[in-house]
């Protein structure tokens, strides 16, 4: 199990989110005031695969640039990795994720924020 809590950092500034939420393979952090979430699953799929998961949710108050209505709404950023059971080794797996990890450069974040693939 994770620790209790987890933190992210967004802008230089820590979130701390005390878990809220466990289940069967599922922890949910959420931090005081609700803006920030992050669930940690993992699931059993087809063919013997393992499915984990890591979320972040940030939720905040938006305005319509139309209508000029304003309302809450979610950013969602996801990490999914699935992995059979058995053929790659824990240090073959932390590869790829760091490999993961070291692509989310600014420049690419950019290019994913502008549609480009």
């Amino acid at each position: 199990m994770y620790n209790d809590p987890q933190s992210v950092t967004v802008n230089s500034v820590a979130k701390s989110m005390p878990r809220i939420s466990t289940g069967d393979q599922k922890a949910i952090y959420r931090n005081a005031d609700g803006s920030f979430t992050m669930t940690i699953s993992h699931q059993k799929v087809g063919n013997g695969r393992i499915k984990s998961l890591v979320r972040i949710d940030q939720r905040k108050v938006v305005t319509d640039p139309v209508s000029a209505v304003t309302d809450y709404d979610t950013l969602t950023t996801m990490i999914i990795q699935e992995r059979p059971d058995y053929g790659f080794s824990m240090v073959e797996v932390e590869q790829q994720w760091a490999a993961h990890v070291a692509w989310l450069t600014t420049g690419n974040v950019d290019k994913l924020y502008g549609g480009e693939s």
